[in-house]
């Protein structure tokens, strides 16, 4: 039961004015003004981020974009570069596997398509083992020309102290004692194809083999030759 004073009150409470509203300028900066938008690029990158990934997929091996209708690697040529893969191992001859690759490649010719395109696009292919992970490690359109192709990988397979010990041996290269003439020269054509880039002139070549020879072999060679051989 309310007494009269009660209900005087809560008469007053219900029409009493509610509480004015704060009266806002527009024109007046905020005193904590809302951070502003990212920068679209800011934008862009949180985009991509958002995307499934995509970069870092792409091969070291770049080749040229082919442009020749109908153009189509046969199975055979394919199966060929197969036959005989490098592996990587230490007595493996990385030159051996280049001239052996250009031998296979150039059997078949394709009509405005560059040869040097078509061993871009295979050399992947002749490389198994740690030959292959190598290639895959190479950072992504790295290697441009087939020219770039050989150098590095020859320069990881035959590195310089292998250069030096090969320069090494041909320098001081002998002909062994029940050796004939042209089993020496075969021993010696073959430690000049297993460092084709040992620098040495044709004359040094000779003159390094000649010396080489036992007193015998020097006389024939001089005897063919119609006088010193050297001369």
């Amino acid at each position: 039961m309310h007494t009269r004073s009660q209900t005087r009150n809560l008469h007053n409470q219900q029409h009493q004015a509610p509480p004015p509203v704060e009266q806002f300028n527009l024109e007046e900066p905020f005193e904590n003004p809302p951070p502003p938008l990212a920068p679209m690029d800011d934008q862009r990158t949180m985009a991509q981020l958002l995307e499934a990934p995509t970069a870092g997929y792409e091969d070291a091996i770049v080749v040229p974009e082919i442009t020749a209708d109908n153009f189509e690697l046969k199975h055979g040529l394919l199966n060929l570069v197969q036959n005989k893969q490098f592996f990587g191992h230490d007595k493996e001859d990385p030159h051996a596997h280049i001239r052996y690759f250009n031998k296979i490649t150039s059997t078949m010719k394709f009509p405005n398509v560059p040869s040097t395109s078509v061993k871009l696009m295979l050399f992947l292919f002749s490389l198994e083992g740690a030959a292959r992970i190598w290639l895959e490690k190479e950072p992504p359109r790295s290697i441009q020309t087939w020219d770039d192709l050989v150098s590095k990988f020859i320069n990881k397979f035959f590195p310089p102290s292998k250069t030096t010990n090969l320069r090494n041996e041909i320098t001081r290269f002998q002909q062994r004692f029940d050796e004939t003439f042209y089993e020496a020269w075969d021993r010696f054509n073959d430690l000049l194809r297993a460092c084709p880039h040992h620098g040495f002139s044709e004359l040094h070549q000779l003159d390094t083999f000649y010396n080489a020879l036992n007193s015998n072999d020097q006389d024939s060679l001089n005897s063919a030759a119609g006088g010193n051989f050297l001369e």
